[in-house]
């Protein structure tokens, strides 16, 4: 969403067929550009927002996604270890599908065992 030029060029490298967005993930981005005022940024960011959602197809939450999703959130839970139930979420959709979340906040989803992060940044 920040058009960064590394996930950016990666993203545009990789073949959509490869890529898919969890809902979670989309909500995610509603959510904080409805905290934005309206402005240009705001604006920019809805039009990127747009480009994704035309070009690359979701994720469905199925019924893998929510058997791996009481899984990592009750291994979390024995642990000790909090995550927001989003990136629980974002996380079961990666683990049921056998693919990788890709984020800057590497050592967030680190916590997840059996779980591929890659930073593309």
């Amino acid at each position: 969403m920040r058009g960064e030029p590394g996930p950016s060029r990666r993203l545009l490298d990789t073949p959509p067929a490869q890529v898919s967005v969890p809902q979670p993930v989309l909500a995610e981005i509603h959510y904080g550009l409805a905290r934005l005022a309206a402005s240009r940024r705001r604006k920019e960011l809805e039009a990127r927002l747009a480009i994704l959602v035309r070009t690359l197809p979701r994720a469905p939450w199925d019924d893998d996604v929510s058997r791996w999703f009481g899984e990592v959130k009750a291994n979390l839970e024995r642990r000790g270890e909090r995550v927001d139930d989003l990136d629980v979420a974002i996380a079961a959709h990666a683990l049921a599908r056998q693919s990788a979340v890709v984020t800057r906040n590497v050592r967030h989803f680190s916590r997840i065992r059996g779980l591929v992060v890659q930073d593309w940044s």
